[in-house]
């Protein structure tokens, strides 16, 4: 699995849509200072909340931070991603951009201009398009990084033996591979077997875990606070996540915070971070950010690991 240390990542899907600029900038500002690094997109962030129809309100506040703070560039790295920003306003999924060549090309080219940059530090393939070869979306990744317009190249929401697949054609046609994956993940767990609400949403499993440390890719969770559900009382935990698995990781989850003097989502961060984990925090406010970053000195040892996995 990926070397470097696992670090929390800025998840900016709100960003010029429910987070207005000023608190966006603000939130930017503060993740910065406190040593964060990587900020995490999508072309078609938000479509559903802007008016448009369409994505871009994200990638382009993320533009006009930069130029509003020169050397930003210098600190900040973009992971943005490409398939699933429609092309006719308020027409998705039937008018998603896809992973075709031509579509991934065009919908890069459009978000580096609205990102204001001449590359992006890691381009992701947003989901499957089993509409397209497999070799077509692979040669089209790979050709963006040959061009420099992208340093590295992944895949979220895909399973894994995609993944292995596009990986050994890469090979095949000696251009870059994806050596990353981003999946849904948190402490607490669906009913097995009980797909969640959010049908675009891959979780990852044991399978994927394995399959990134023994590959060496970065893995990145999203989701990893299920929207505030840990710490907040008027979000309750989805209905998929209520069965006695879920009562026990809670009860295991409060008795370590007391004992490390954390909060519950920098207990679950630090969980995620201790398996090798990236996890991306969405926040609204400048203090959930600085929360958050906090979870870095959080420290559990092997022992809270046990209890975590006996609980689940």
């Amino acid at each position: 699995m990926n070397t470097s240390d696992p670090q929390i990542v800025l998840g900016t899907m709100d960003f010029g849509t429910r987070v207005a600029p000023d608190r966006a900038f603000a939130i930017l500002d503060s993740f910065v200072a406190g040593g964060g690094v990587w900020l995490d997109t999508a072309n078609c962030y938000s479509f559903w909340a802007d008016p448009s129809g369409v994505g871009g309100a994200s990638e382009r506040l993320i533009g006009s931070w930069l130029r509003a703070r020169p050397g930003a560039r210098d600190v900040v790295r973009i992971a943005t991603k490409v398939r699933q920003n429609p092309l006719v306003p308020r027409s998705w999924p039937e008018s998603a951009e896809g992973l075709s060549a031509r579509a991934i090309h065009a919908g890069v080219e459009e978000s580096l201009k609205r990102l204001g940059v001449d590359h992006v530090d890691l381009l992701w393939a947003h989901a499957e398009d089993r509409t397209v070869p497999l070799e077509e979306t692979v040669g089209a990744f790979g050709e963006l990084v040959e061009k420099g317009v992208a340093l590295r190249v992944g895949a979220a929401n895909h399973a894994a033996w995609r993944v292995e697949r596009a990986r050994s054609l890469a090979r095949e046609q000696r251009v870059e591979p994806w050596t990353a994956l981003q999946l849904r993940h948190s402490l607490v767990l669906p009913r097995p077997l009980t797909p969640v609400a959010e049908a675009g949403h891959r979780m990852l499993t044991a399978d994927d875990l394995d399959f990134a440390r023994s590959e060496g890719l970065a893995l990145w969770s999203y989701s990893s606070l299920m929207w505030g559900s840990y710490v907040r009382a008027d979000k309750p935990l989805p209905q998929t996540y209520d069965h006695p698995g879920t009562t026990r990781v809670l009860a295991v989850l409060d008795d370590v915070a007391g004992e490390l003097s954390a909060t519950r989502n920098q207990v679950v961060l630090a969980w995620l971070m201790r398996q090798g984990i990236d996890p991306i925090v969405g926040a609204g406010q400048q203090e959930q950010i600085e929360q958050a970053l906090a979870a870095h000195r959080v420290r559990l040892g092997d022992e809270h690991m046990a209890r975590f996995a006996e609980a689940r």
